[in-house]
């Protein structure tokens, strides 16, 4: 109740702030004509893929100009299709798809065939700062994806993952024009919402400030399945021509109810997928998360060539939950087990960075020179109550009769559970420099750079708080990229980059291979020390008029971090690098107008992932779980032209087989789900309404969507069809 009071009262307080903003505007020129409207606000809202984007350290650049992949999502995206989630708003990119963590809502992005987590999220270039397991995906201008290794542009993600690409989030900022617009939104089966965005510029522009916020609450397509979330934002930004400042806050608060769980496969054969709305979470399952965030930006020209900037960050983190498994036994019958898991955590991130960037040129040619440093600090605070029952044997449960049970008692009780006390800290710090060189009227560019890194991380016993492990690491991480533009709108690229990450985490149960149980790990909580891993990568980009296409090869190898049985500890299994995971691949992209009032994004890849140098003989050479040989999307809109105002619009997505156990004995079947939609413009009293209708999964297919987990073999089922409808004023 007082969370959907607050929410009533936010977007209570940002609309009476739409009625009172005009007034302070300057006046209006005359109204344009009712078709004008219908045109402008038509091409005001189509979908389109910005190429390039913030690169880390050397900032905000076109994608022709560097040797690396990157392109943005930007709000018109976002608002056409009404994701609820930053997963929902990736499935449009042919690299990424997503799958959840363990038992819980924490959304996972595979890129390249290697992990993002949710926490490795940046937020205006900065780690640490996003919310962590679900991002809202309204409070966002643009969602930047790099594809590949980022370590020398952005930092070592401080969650040990990024090694197949990044995604970047920029908050939303008032433009050039003022902005007063409404949303009300409807998702199947009973989820209703609205937002609100303002913008206005004042001080003859200089001063811009933007508020927007929204909530949405109930179910969701999968039965029973139930959600809340409440977000408002606001930045304010100040251009004193030398001198430009931003700052940006946010709150988040996301609440789920019976979340479709994972499913964990120890039988010797992949279940039949369940009914496409089916449900086999207990009641007793939820999760809260809360976040307050910002950013704080200052860029001053020390000079026409050159810049000084700063920023800050940070990030307050709440949650808790009682998350639900189940484990499948028996494959033709469904039958299996299920537990329970109780944590409440809390996080407090901080984030600094600083720099100089300097263009100078001389005798044809020019030099862009980078230098700075940044430094992150995280403190992790949580504990742990495993609810399986004695001897951690669970309960009885079915996949496809799931009946309901009581929350089981305690097995294993881990920290303080009333007030969680620090488990994790790290602090990560780096100095960087770089020089892009360009020749020949900047045809040619080479890119070569440095950074230094360190990486401190301590972990602490759960029973005690006491320092149980630790490391300082120190490395080195460098770059080398080529760009080469032989005519106009052809860039061909190069480049050699490193991915730095802290070693990942070692869970507290895993699943064991020779004997199909999950087992307690013997060194749990213990922190692996941090990796390198190298990237490779060649391709061409191609711009004309309207219409963008990349191509690119690459090749990725990583340690990789798993359990294995150990012999000295009958009864558990060990966490820890065993052999190596490398990824050699190719991708293809294209987006834009193929005709007028015809669009087109669309891309496709083909990833070779193999195992190699694996303990067991049996497993080497073997194709990695949950990475798809293929991926493919085509997401096109088209614009009638016997009826303006009306654009229909079409998705699908194509993922193909995915192994499912390292032995490469179980395998989940190809996919290809389709979405449609539609969207008309009309003037309204002379005011623009736009009414939007999309149908996700339309032939309500099942289907297992992705068997990518870090730990175990699970399963995550595809949403069924999801009907979603949207009103849309600009005022």
């Amino acid at each position: 109740m007082t969370l959907r009071l607050f929410g009533t009262a936010s977007l209570a307080a940002i609309a009476a702030m739409t009625t009172a903003m005009p007034a302070m505007a300057q006046d209006r020129p005359a109204e344009p004509a009712s078709d004008d409207i219908v045109v402008t606000a038509q091409a005001q809202n189509q979908t389109q893929v910005i190429r390039g984007g913030q690169l880390g350290i050397l900032g905000d650049k076109p994608a022709s100009d560097v040797p690396f992949n990157i392109r943005s999502y930007d709000s018109t995206l976002i608002l056409n299709q009404q994701p609820q989630t930053l997963g929902q708003l990736l499935e449009n990119d042919p690299a990424v798809r997503t799958t959840y963590g363990f038992g819980n809502a924490a959304e996972l992005f595979v890129i390249r065939g290697f992990p993002l987590f949710s926490d490795d999220i940046g937020m205006d270039g900065l780690y640490g700062i996003t919310p962590r397991q679900l991002v809202a995906p309204e409070l966002y201008d643009q969602v930047q994806v790099l594809n590949g290794a980022s370590a020398f542009l952005n930092g070592a993600a401080p969650g040990g993952t990024g090694i197949g690409g990044s995604v970047n989030l920029i908050p939303k900022r008032a433009g050039a024009k003022p902005l007063t617009r409404a949303t009300a939104n409807y998702t199947a089966d009973g989820h209703f919402g609205g937002a609100v965005d303002v913008a206005r510029r004042f001080a003859d522009g200089a001063v811009g400030v933007r508020l927007n916020g929204a909530y949405r609450a109930g179910d969701v397509a999968v039965d029973g399945e139930f959600r809340r979330t409440a977000v408002a934002g606001g930045a304010i930004d100040y251009d004193g021509g030398n001198l430009r400042l931003m700052l940006d806050g946010a709150y988040q608060k996301v609440r789920v109810d019976r979340l479709r769980p994972k499913v964990t496969i120890a039988s010797t054969a992949i279940p039949r997928v369940p009914d496409a709305k089916a449900n086999y979470a207990q009641d007793f399952t939820y999760s809260t998360l809360r976040d307050v965030f910002g950013t704080a930006r200052l860029e001053y020209d020390l000079a026409p060539n050159a810049l000084f900037y700063a920023m800050a960050g940070a990030r307050d983190g709440s949650e808790d939950g009682i998350y639900g498994g189940i484990t499948v036994t028996d494959a033709a019958t469904g039958a299996g087990t299920g537990n329970a898991l109780y944590v409440p955590r809390t996080d407090n991130n901080e984030a600094v960075q600083a720099g100089v960037r300097v263009k100078l040129a001389a005798g044809g040619i020019t030099h862009e020179f980078n230098v700075g440093g940044n430094r992150s600090w995280q403190v992790n605070r949580n504990a742990y109550d495993f609810r399986y029952g004695p001897g951690f044997a669970g309960f009885a449960t079915n996949l496809y009769a799931t009946p309901q049970v009581a929350l089981p008692s305690s097995t294993l009780v881990g920290g303080d559970l009333d007030d969680p006390f620090p488990i994790a800290r790290s602090r990560l710090g780096s100095m960087f420099a770089s020089d892009t060189i360009g020749i020949a009227g900047d045809r040619v560019l080479v890119t070569g750079g440095l950074r230094l890194q360190t990486l401190s991380y301590r972990s602490y016993s759960y029973a005690d708080g006491s320092l149980s492990s630790g490391y300082s690491k120190d490395a080195v991480t460098p770059v080398a990229g080529l760009v080469v533009k032989p005519v106009d709108g052809v860039s061909l690229f190069a480049n050699r980059i490193e991915s730095l990450a802290q070693g990942p985490v070692a869970p507290t149960t895993g699943f064991d291979p020779t004997t199909g149980a999950t087992l307690p790990v013997i060194n749990a909580s213990e922190t692996l020390s941090p990796y390198r891993s190298v990237q490779y990568e060649a391709g061409g980009k191609l711009a004309v008029g309207r219409f963008n296409a990349s191509i690119s090869v690459f090749s990725t190898a990583r340690p990789i971090g798993q359990v294995s049985a150990d012999a000295a500890a009958p009864g558990f299994v060990r966490f820890g690098f065993f052999g190596e995971q490398r990824h050699r691949g190719v991708e293809l992209s294209v987006d834009g107008e193929l005709t007028r009032g015809l669009r087109l994004i669309a891309g496709g890849s083909y990833i070779d992932a193999r195992l190699r140098d694996t303990i067991d003989p049996a497993t080497e050479g073997n194709r990695a779980p949950g990475v798809p040989a293929w991926l493919a999307n085509a997401n096109a809109e088209w614009d009638l032209p016997f009826l303006r105002g009306l654009t229909l619009t079409g998705r699908v997505v194509y993922t193909g087989e995915q192994q499912v156990n390292v032995a490469n004995t179980l395998e989940i079947p190809a996919w290809t789900r389709f979405d449609v939609g539609a969207r008309f413009v009309a003037s309204v009293a002379e005011t623009p309404v736009t009414l939007r209708v999309n149908v996700d999964n339309v032939g309500n297919k099942r289907y297992w969507a992705s068997s990518f987990d870090s730990f175990n073999q699970a399963l995550l089922q595809g949403l069924p069809r999801t009907y979603k409808a949207s009103v849309t004023v600009d005022f």
